[in-house]
């Protein structure tokens, strides 16, 4: 039997996050730590709040597996055992580290991929009052990548845009709709991302409605998110998006999302990597996955009051997650 410990921790944000149809106020993640043979492997995971899974769910979900986990449980097999989602997510991500502990090499080698780099990321900007994200972009000086967020209130979200565009000329930006626009209110919105130099639009229709990206000629690059949760939606994609955002709360972690990765590049998607809220810990994973990916958001510890040390570290609008934050060189248990 493993021995399994579950835990649920609420880290506090330096400010509210506001989305479309939800403001943050606090990361709440469940944590875990698998040992075996005395290693132990840890792993992060914030769920998937559209879908109902919640840090507390997924506590509930491995506390009740806990009894009948095998110490000798691998991560293929894992994904048998859960679904997709925050409880597998943590799991699995403490299996990575658990193997890489256990047989001295870093998980970006278990991966099979080379050394890995710092990567450009993205900078999120809460969707407030255009001043406010303006203000926002600037206090973000070292960014060389931000992400807007809209909220489908399209003549707000076009000042939005252009209040921060007249303060960044310098960055790529992208715009994330989190679902919250609808073919007929989108048309007003496009003209200004083109002339503002965007480069990305997220998920603008909700989960359910893609089919009605068929057809669309959209003049710059759409992304899934919400639209695409793990492997086997993936294959719903080509034809709708040019992207697909890949996040490990939603696929369960990292075994699935380098399958994700690996075959969106297959079905000829770009792939970026996404966050949840979450400290380093859960950023780490999704740091090894980003060396495969064409875009990067991984900004989740940015937001935090508090992330405990090792963590990752910002610099030149780059993320770099040292090797002791997660993986064999972490710190002594």
């Amino acid at each position: 039997m493993a021995n399994l410990d579950v835990s649920i921790a609420d880290v506090r944000l330096k400010a509210p996050f506001r989305i479309s149809g939800r403001t943050f106020q606090s990361a709440p993640v469940v944590k875990v730590r698998f040992e075996r043979n005395g290693f132990i492997g840890r792993g992060e995971a914030s769920g998937v709040y559209y879908m109902g899974d919640t840090p507390q769910n997924a506590a509930e979900v491995l506390t009740r597996i806990a009894g009948a986990l095998r110490a000798d449980i691998t991560r293929e097999e894992l994904r048998a055992v859960l679904p997709a989602g925050g409880a597998r997510n943590a799991l699995d991500c403490a299996l990575w580290e658990l193997e890489s502990r256990e047989q001295d090499q870093p998980v970006w080698s278990l991966a099979g991929l080379p050394a890995p780099r710092r990567l450009l990321t993205t900078i999120t900007l809460s969707a407030e009052d255009p001043l406010t994200m303006a203000n926002s972009a600037i206090e973000a000086s070292f960014a060389k990548a931000l992400k807007l967020k809209l909220t489908g209130e399209v003549d707000l979200d076009i000042e939005r845009v252009r209040a921060v565009r007249s303060v960044r000329a310098d960055v790529w930006i992208a715009v994330d709709a989190n679902q919250g626009y609808e073919p007929a209110t989108l048309g007003p919105l496009l003209p200004v991302l083109m002339d503002c130099g965007v480069s990305l639009l997220e998920q603008p229709f909700k989960r359910g409605a893609e089919a009605q990206l068929e057809g669309l000629s959209l003049p710059l690059p759409v992304a899934a998110d919400e639209s695409c949760l793990n492997l086997a939606e993936l294959e719903t994609l080509p034809g709708r998006f040019d992207v697909v955002n890949i996040k490990l709360d939603k696929c369960g972690g990292l075994t699935e999302g380098l399958m994700m990765a690996r075959r969106a590049e297959e079905l000829g998607l770009k792939v970026m990597v996404g966050n949840m809220m979450g400290g380093s810990l859960s950023t780490a994973p999704g740091f090894v996955l980003g060396q495969l990916c064409d875009v990067v958001d991984l900004d989740g510890p940015f937001f935090l009051a508090e992330d405990p040390a090792p963590r990752v570290s910002y610099a030149d609008g780059h993320i770099w997650c040292p090797p002791d934050v997660w993986g064999p060189r972490a710190s002594p248990h």
